[in-house]
């Protein structure tokens, strides 16, 4: 099914290419693009519903060479995964994280895709001013107050590239703001979570005015797809959180020139470790009287995992005034919890506690733990509409990228030192004051962490 919103620009040139290959991680790099022959008359290409189906997807030849680097890594360096822009000079490229520019991730997906009736290429926009207000490992380069720099320095020229006619053909699907629209919900007074960070970007409107002017500059391109980063289950699930949070993407994509119109989807679990599915448990299992809810793992949550949360929350989007068709995407990347560790069948039913722990494929100690979790695998491989109301299973975030460093590594990218990274904090309100699971000797967020991508691998959940 076809979107009914209109193409907003006509007359997009479609050109023809002449391009090398550079042999490596079995990733094709353009050496040479020819504008030649351009169809002045070629109509745009109408959006898809899913923009995965029947799509190549682009792999970020970054990140495959790092995999296929590893013992073991060629077995999935194939794969696609996202491509981050974490601040402004990313856009360029020639950064630790960032070597590749977004213009030349471009060309190369123009070479990807020759062979493909369509093809997607992913990236995530991530820059907002006073980024992730509640976890300093992803703190941002802008202070909170420096919304025209986002607009003008980071969203503009990202819009200016992914509109040049040279990639027309491509279908781009843009990730908005991780971690941003949430904390207005969770993290900020009176609740105990509250952090004045938080608080100072409620007030200041600067996470809504920045999302809306993204959906509204990418939206504008007929070839982009904006899919809204929506949270986990482990973070938006509870009554009080799950309604609001709709409610505030509904604001932000109704703000300014935004329209509902430029929102094709949202993603859940981006960058972090839930399980797609629960197999062998569900949350309306009873154990001798006591409801799964009432469990501490579950801890009166309504989902144990993202893909029910993800379902049932794009209907509350829909009643929030998102479009019908509206698609979930889920990152799968860091979520198989395989191993010897892993439950082959349901827990004993002597209490709820017992028949919890002994189900649960999460072998967090804490479904709000985020960074570098030890024990986590590779989940289920990308796949274009694996269920109902889902578009794909995605990897958005890398498999062996830090989520953030264990201890204070000084740098020029504007990410801090967060305890919840260190495996010897005990926790904070966030986590329910639980040890943080994460891995020792961590790089900073978005570097290559070796460690984790070898257990990731070991871990990997349908095994590889």
């Amino acid at each position: 099914m076809s979107r009914t919103n209109p193409p907003r620009h006509r007359g997009r040139k479609r050109t023809a290419l002449v391009a090398g290959a550079l042999l490596g991680a079995g990733v094709m790099t353009l050496s040479t693009l020819s504008m030649a022959n351009a169809n002045e008359d070629a109509q745009p290409l109408a959006r898809v519903d899913n923009p995965y189906e029947g799509a190549g997807v682009y792999v970020n030849p970054d990140w495959s060479a790092n995999a296929a680097s590893e013992p073991g890594g060629e077995a999935i360096a194939d794969q696609p995964t996202g491509v981050w822009l974490d601040r402004i000079a990313a856009i360029d490229g020639g950064s630790a994280g960032n070597s590749t520019g977004l213009r030349e991730h471009l060309d190369n997906a123009l070479v990807q895709a020759e062979g493909h009736e369509n093809f997607v290429f992913q990236v995530v926009i991530y820059n907002l001013p006073g980024r992730d207000c509640a976890a300093l490992a992803s703190n941002g380069e802008l202070g909170p107050d420096e919304l025209d720099r986002y607009q003008s320095e980071f969203i503009d020229p990202i819009a200016e590239i992914l509109g040049d006619p040279a990639y027309a053909d491509l279908r781009i699907v843009t990730v908005i703001e991780i971690d941003s629209l949430p904390n207005l919900i969770t993290n900020v007074s009176p609740r105990e979570t509250a952090t004045p960070e938080c608080d100072e970007m409620l007030a200041n409107g600067n996470y809504v005015n920045g999302v809306a002017y993204a959906l509204e500059q990418l939206g504008a391109i007929e070839n982009v797809y904006n899919y809204i980063d929506a949270g986990h289950y482990g973070w938006i699930g509870w009554d009080d959180n799950f309604g609001a949070s709709a409610q505030l993407f509904a604001e932000a994509a109704t703000t300014g020139g935004a329209s509902v119109d430029d929102v094709h989807g949202f993603i859940v679990n981006t960058a972090n470790y839930g399980p797609t599915v629960e197999p062998y448990y569900s949350i309306d299992d009873t154990i001798n009287g006591t409801p799964v809810r009432e469990s501490d793992w579950v801890d009166w949550n309504r989902y144990i995992d993202n893909q029910s949360f993800a379902q049932a929350f794009r209907q509350e989007l829909v009643s929030q005034g998102f479009n019908s068709d509206i698609g979930m995407l889920i990152d799968t990347s860091r979520s198989g919890w395989g191993g010897p560790d892993r439950p082959t069948g349901p827990g004993p039913q002597t209490d709820v506690n017992a028949y919890v722990e002994g189900s649960r494929v999460d072998r967090r100690i804490q479904a709000g733990n985020w960074c570098n979790q030890a024990g986590a695998g590779l989940g289920e491989r990308p796949e274009a509409s694996p269920a109902p109301g889902i578009d794909a299973y995605v990897w958005i975030k890398p498999p062996g990228e830090s989520d953030g460093s264990s201890e204070e590594i000084p740098n020029d990218e504007g990410k801090g030192f967060d305890r919840m990274c260190d495996p010897t904090y005990e926790g904070n309100p966030r986590n329910g004051n639980n040890p943080s699971g994460a891995l020792p000797n961590a790089p900073i967020s978005g570097h290559w962490f070796s460690a984790q991508f070898q257990e990731l691998l070991a871990n990997a959940y349908p095994p590889l």
